[in-house]
């Protein structure tokens, strides 16, 4: 019973020193993951497995193990805003798939992306019919990104700015 005990402590430890360690890294970090944001957890997971359930060497290897993935996911997540050209070589650049209206077919080739994902990805944004996307893009996170000419028109509506309701006494 003493040694599941352990175990369950030293799982408990593991988990918050990673969610400390997340929230240290940044809010963006949890909001979109990218190829280098995959690899460190994949390899987290590895690290923190023997911490988990073998004994206090094990424990300590792990944390220090999880501290350096950490701080190298940091480091490169800095070298990505400073060097954009770094980043591009790392993590690939955005492709454009659709270009007003007209599909960009080569890119759609090389990027693997069959016709049928991209009207799916246009109907997720509101768009029926491609020939209305005046741009989507690949992102470097796997998502496609549209913007329609709908939307277009919809944002560049400005809007009436009514002076607040204040009742009177002239009744």
């Amino acid at each position: 019973m003493n040694d599941y005990l352990l175990i369950g402590l030293r799982s408990m430890a593991i988990y918050i020193f990673i969610l400390a360690a997340l929230r240290i890294m940044g809010k963006k970090e949890l909001a979109q993951i990218s190829l280098i944001d995959l690899v460190l957890l994949m390899l987290i997971s590895d690290s923190v497995q023997n911490a988990m359930v073998g004994g206090w060497n094990d424990f300590y290897v792990g944390l220090v193990s999880v501290t350096a993935l950490f701080t190298l996911n940091y480091i490169f997540k800095f070298v990505f805003y400073k060097k954009a050209n770094f980043s591009n070589f790392i993590q690939g650049h955005p492709v454009m798939l659709v270009h007003n209206g007209i599909l960009l077919e080569k890119n759609l080739k090389v990027e693997k992306i069959t016709l049928d994902e991209l009207e799916t990805a246009a109907r997720e944004h509101g768009e029926a019919n491609l020939k209305n996307v005046d741009l989507a893009v690949l992102e470097r996170d796997g998502s496609i990104s549209i913007i329609s000419k709908s939307y277009q028109h919809r944002t560049n509506k400005k809007r009436k700015v009514y002076k607040p309701f204040t009742q009177s006494n002239e009744s």
